[in-house]
């Protein structure tokens, strides 16, 4: 029997309403149990009026008390599904923990510091945002050369290249990143 999810008829019917007295074609599933882990519960085939008769009159909270309806209709998940943990891949330097700081506010303020002196420094460089941005991927200051650069390209693709890690592509990210970091910095007005 095939069926059409978007308005649940099974197409291929070929017995009568399950209602007494009817003699209809059963088209639509109504459910006498509900589904469970197990497979889908017990249904009875009903015509589309009596379906819609039986959909009305079905009540989710029958058989319930005040407190297991109250649980059943907060939107805070008690049951026991854990939330999947996210995996980090760590790229680079892993940032401060709270535990380096006595004080949760010095590390939220240690962070806006260095922000805002970040700020500053672009303000006063020779290269641009995306400029500024690559020469922190290859890990250079803004008095860097472009054969500073050229050299830290190179060290760096030989370091995290799939090749040199007997093909671990961990790194490939990495690598990614770095590649972009030199294609954005060969053609920086400051080195022309």
């Amino acid at each position: 029997m095939g069926r059409k999810a978007y308005e649940g008829r099974i197409e291929d019917a070929d017995s009568e309403c399950a209602a007494p007295g009817c003699r209809e074609l059963g088209e639509y599933r109504a459910p006498l149990t509900p589904s469970g882990p197990d497979g889908p519960g017990v249904y009875r085939l009903l015509c589309l009026d009596h379906v819609r008769e039986h959909n009305a009159a079905y009540d989710f909270f029958a058989g319930m008390s005040a407190d297991e309806i109250l649980e059943a209709q907060s939107p805070i998940p008690r049951h026991g599904i854990r939330a999947r943990q996210f995996a980090f891949q760590p790229v680079g330097d892993p940032p401060p923990t709270w535990a380096d700081f006595d004080d949760p506010l010095d590390a939220i303020a240690a962070r806006f510091r260095n922000g805002a002196s970040m700020k500053a420094a672009r303000a006063a460089s020779r290269f641009s945002g995306a400029e500024q941005h690559a020469l922190e991927v290859l890990g250079l200051d803004g008095q860097a050369e472009l054969s500073d650069v050229r050299k830290r390209y190179s060290a760096l693709v030989r370091q995290y290249h799939p090749d040199r890690n007997g093909g671990d592509r961990s790194f490939e990210v990495r690598l990614t990143r770095v590649i972009e970091a030199w294609q954005t910095l060969r053609k920086a007005r400051a080195f022309l």
